[in-house]
Parts: structure tokens; C-alpha cells; sequence
């Protein structure tokens, strides 16, 4: 590897650091990151307008082939989904759940951040 060149996990880690800052700046109170239920993680666990918001955070580069948001795959949604029931279950959580999707594109030291409310329901089974 190239001396400054980042890895895909030090991306990732320094993407979710500048979702977390974005979602406090907008009013979010994080109660969870890298929350782990058995082999499935929830990337940040929040509380906003009366809601649990799940939020998977999806860091690529500016040149990366597939975006942020079609790394959101079926699988990678019931696997969510299955981790936040996890969540609900161990803490006892009584709110509405809502999924959200943050996409972190990265482009030197800048930071290219879009937020997506609702990205996706609980699939019924």
C-alpha cells in the first residue's frame, strides 16, 4: 500500500465519525455505534423526533464503482433488521423504529454527506 493511502476500514471508521457529527448537528442523541447482536452490527443507534433510528452508514470514495446507497442490498437489509429486533428485545425498547441510510462519499479530506430518512421498511418475513 502506498504511503497516505488509506484503508477501506480506516475509510469506513472516518466516515461514520463525520455521519455521527452530521446526525448530532441535526438534533439526533446517538445512544449506539458498531452495536453488535451475535455476527449482525448496527452502525449507529439513535433517538430523534420520538423515534429509535437505525442508521447504516455507507462510506465509499468519489471514484468508487458501486454508490453508497446500491450497497444497501436486500440481504444487507434483512440483516439490519434482524440486529435492530435484537436491539429492541436486549434494551426493552418501546418507539417507533425507523431505518435510515447515510451515504459518506469521500474525497481527500473532504466529506460529500447525504441523508436518507426512511430509506427502508422491515420486510414482513
Amino acid at each position: 500500500m502506498a504511503t497516505g493511502t488509506k484503508t477501506t476500514v480506516q475509510s469506513g471508521r472516518e466516515g461514520e465519525e463525520a455521519a455521527v457529527r452530521y446526525l448530532q448537528d441535526k438534533g439526533f442523541e446517538i445512544l449506539d455505534r458498531n452495536w453488535h447482536g451475535g455476527h449482525k452490527e448496527l452502525d449507529i443507534v439513535a433517538i430523534h423526533d420520538g423515534k429509535l433510528v437505525v442508521a447504516e452508514v455507507k462510506t465509499r470514495s468519489g471514484n468508487a464503482l458501486v454508490g453508497p446507497f446500491e450497497a444497501v442490498t436486500p440481504v444487507k437489509i434483512r440483516r439490519i433488521v434482524s440486529a435492530a429486533n435484537r436491539y429492541l428485545i436486549k434494551y426493552g425498547v418501546d418507539l417507533p423504529v425507523r431505518f435510515d441510510v447515510v451515504s459518506v462519499v469521500t474525497g481527500g479530506e473532504t466529506y460529500d454527506i447525504e441523508h436518507i430518512e426512511d430509506a427502508f421498511e422491515a420486510p414482513l418475513h
